[in-house]
């Protein structure tokens, strides 16, 4: 198999790689900056920062593929990141009660050796749990919101706030499985193991 690069640090996309392609792929994590871009729109957003990711990294490296996403929660048009401080997870997951919020990944997979670029972006609907202020405060208790895009993991606890999914689960927790197998294909990355 060709070399595979994950440009990411997140240990659920790790998990997932491994589960699509095994362990047969290095992590290097990207020094790009996110920064917000008001004009353009969330999915547009969270496509540009993965290939940015994907060609930072693509840098230090002289043939193989990289693999960069970026994940959001949007709820009412609002792009939720990652909440950091428990204050503002409160915040988030007030918002997301009762709501159907879109779960956006950016992805991209940059082939160094053909010069290929592919970015593509996946959405989720996830419809949410009205919580209740004890709910909210006691998953926040646990920690888990912390590092998790709009304040949630569907993969960990998080599921019981979780009432309904209509799309790519994967793509919930970091990595649209689906999606990244086809490109995979593409470029002639059987997840399979032939070529």
């Amino acid at each position: 198999m060709r070399r595979i690069i994950l440009a990411s640090e997140s240990p659920r996309r790790k998990e997932l790689l491994n589960q699509l392609i095994g362990d047969n792929f290095e992590v290097y994590v990207s020094s790009y900056e996110e920064t917000p871009i008001p004009e353009i729109s969330p999915e547009s957003l969270l496509i540009r920062h993965s290939l940015e990711k994907a060609r930072d990294v693509a840098k230090y490296f002289e043939s193989g593929i990289i693999i960069a996403a970026d994940t959001s929660v949007i709820c009412n048009g609002e792009v939720l990141g990652k909440p950091h401080t428990p204050e503002r997870a409160k915040e988030m997951l007030e918002k997301l009660s009762g709501k159907t919020v879109q779960v956006i990944t950016g992805l991209t997979v940059l082939d160094i050796d053909r010069g290929e670029e592919i970015s593509e972006s996946e959405v989720t609907d996830v419809r949410m749990k009205k919580m209740s202020e004890k709910e909210i405060e006691a998953y926040i208790g646990t920690g888990e919101p912390l590092d998790k895009a709009g304040a949630f993991g569907i993969q960990d606890k998080g599921a019981v706030l979780v009432e309904r999914v209509e799309g790519d689960f994967f793509n919930v927790v970091g990595l649209p499985l689906f999606k990244l197998g086809k490109i995979l294909e593409r470029l002639g990355v059987s997840v399979f193991g032939e070529e």
